[in-house]
């Protein structure tokens, strides 16, 4: 597999890895929320199951008188120990969907609902559950269970802790006992036509059988339509329970936010294991390359030295070439047409040979080796070397700045010295002026500059002018200025060619090393 398609595959592996995260935490807080939900939902039949209780705890022959079961409600409704959520509304509904009583805020009763309706919103939740209470024992034909409002003279006088005796008379827990054994809970007391505070009468003997149509004493004059209709929208059908979402909304947004943390820094770290894995294959590449060149430049090593070889040996034949034209040339009955010619093939050989010393010089190795250098000397020396070519250009060198002592290998120092000089005096007219200049550019490194009034170096070559061969002068070999810069870098030095004003060039090696 090509490296740049095992780098698709590993981005499109991470990416895929970061997607199955996404998935799952998306899958996690759907559950969270359902869990939420179902705590919600729990919530809601424990307050059906409680109100079960309480309605068969309240029942009395088939009924539930309303004063009593409102008390319930409302303490279901601030019920302090609820950590789920907080009751907003509860309603009892009857046949019709239509509350028969109700605690809380009734704009949020549902309407018309069937059972089982779940109504969802931003703030509240509301539940609608059907009535399915045990009702064993009622003695309303087809009304199992009835909420009715009691009479304005009722009065509860039940002991507290016992509960209503059933439609037979018999409480199953024997909070009390008479002398025979049996259970007699006393039942609701009235205020009678005397203003007298009595028990409510037993019914007719008609209506002692268990099944039979036992009507409450203070609606036992309401005429049979009115009472059926009574019962009709009293029957208790279904449970409105209206709860505030605010706490599954907090649980929710925490864990939205969980699992976009999740998600997020999953993300990330796919993305710094695809850098990770992008670096480490760029680097095994550089590797590779690296012992590519390496076996390369220990190639060119190889030719280089052989070149030099090469170079050393052509240039023995050529001295002697020059020697035998130079004899030729000197012979005195020697005609005037094969002495010019000698002359040419001795001036062709010189630039030969000076052209394989610059090659040589070149393709030397360079080792440094670094003692200490009087900088302006130095300059003296080689300008009283190349005296003759200054002369015979009439030009004007001035060596001037500070006078400063460096590090450097004497034989190099002098050859970059030599080329700058000599590349300064061809560019330079005839009357020029040259300056080297020497000075500190910190406390430990100097600069050296070599300033020519010549014609300068076009900016577009002021960078190839370094290179092996090229060369802008007609009797130049390129290798001058190559050889330069290889001495400088070799010293750790740095070279540029500038332009000066009004024209000319100038040729500044920086971070020459001061000595101690």
């Amino acid at each position: 597999m090509k490296p740049d398609n095992r780098g698709k595959w590993i981005f499109g592996l991470l990416l895929g890895a970061w997607l199955v995260v996404v998935a799952w935490q998306i899958e996690e807080h759907h559950r969270v929320v359902e869990a939420a939900k179902t705590d919600l939902r729990g919530r809601s039949h424990e307050i059906a199951d409680t109100l079960s209780a309480v309605t068969r705890a309240l029942m009395f022959r088939g009924v539930v008188i309303q004063n009593r079961l409102e008390p319930v409600l409302k303490e279901l409704e601030s019920d302090p120990f609820s950590t789920t959520a907080k009751l907003l509304y509860l309603g009892l509904l009857n046949t019709d969907g239509k509350p028969i009583v109700s605690v809380g805020d009734t704009n949020l009763f549902p309407g018309e609902s069937f059972a089982g309706t779940e109504l969802w919103s931003d703030n509240n939740a509301v539940f609608v559950w059907p009535v399915e209470w045990p009702t064993e024992g009622a003695n309303l034909t087809n009304n199992p269970t009835v909420v009715l409002p009691a009479p304005s003279n009722f009065t509860n006088n039940e002991p507290r802790g016992m509960r209503r005796p059933d439609f037979s008379g018999h409480d199953p827990r024997p909070d009390s006992t008479n002398d025979s054994g049996s259970t007699n809970i006393p039942p609701p007391m009235f205020t009678n036509a005397a203003g007298e505070v009595a028990p409510l009468p037993p019914p007719p003997d008609g209506e002692r059988s268990r099944g039979g149509n036992r009507r409450p004493p203070w609606l036992r004059n309401m005429p049979d339509a009115e009472y059926k209709n009574l019962i009709a929208t009293h029957e208790l059908h279904g449970l409105a329970v209206a709860m505030s979402t605010d706490n599954f909304r907090e649980v929710c947004t925490s864990d939205w936010w969980l699992r976009w943390v999740i998600s997020f820094f999953a993300g990330v770290a796919a993305y710094v294991a695809g850098l990770a894995w992008r670096n480490l294959a760029k680097t095994a590449d550089l590797q590779i390359r690296l012992v590519r060149a390496s076996e390369l430049n220990s190639h060119l090593k190889e030719m280089n030295l052989a070149a030099a070889g090469l170079a050393h040996e052509t240039r023995n034949p050529l001295n002697i070439i020059r020697g035998q034209a130079q004899i030729i040339a000197r012979l005195p009955d020697i005609a005037p047409e094969v002495r010019e010619k000698s002359r040419t093939i001795v001036d062709e050989t010189d630039k030969v040979t000076a052209q394989l010393t610059e090659f040589i010089n070149y393709s030397r190795p360079r080792e440094v080796r670094r003692t200490k250098i009087a900088l302006a000397d130095a300059c003296n020396e080689v300008v009283r070397t190349l005296s003759f070519d200054i002369g015979e250009k009439k030009l004007r060198v001035e060596v001037g700045g500070e006078a400063l002592a460096i590090e450097a290998d004497e034989q190099l120092l002098r050859q970059v010295l030599f080329n700058l000089l000599i590349n300064a005096i061809q560019a330079a007219d005839s009357g020029g002026h040259i300056q080297i200049f020497a000075r500190r550019s910190s406390a430990s490194e100097a600069m050296l500059e070599v300033r020519d009034d010549g014609p300068g170096v076009p900016l577009e070559n002021r960078e190839e002018i370094f290179k092996p061969y090229f060369t802008t002068q007609q009797k130049g070999t390129g290798l001058g200025l190559a050889v330069v810069q290889q001495n400088v870098l070799a010293h750790g030095w740095e070279i540029v060619c500038l332009g000066q004003e009004p024209r000319g060039a100038i040729f500044r090696v920086t971070h020459l090393k001061i000595a101690a």
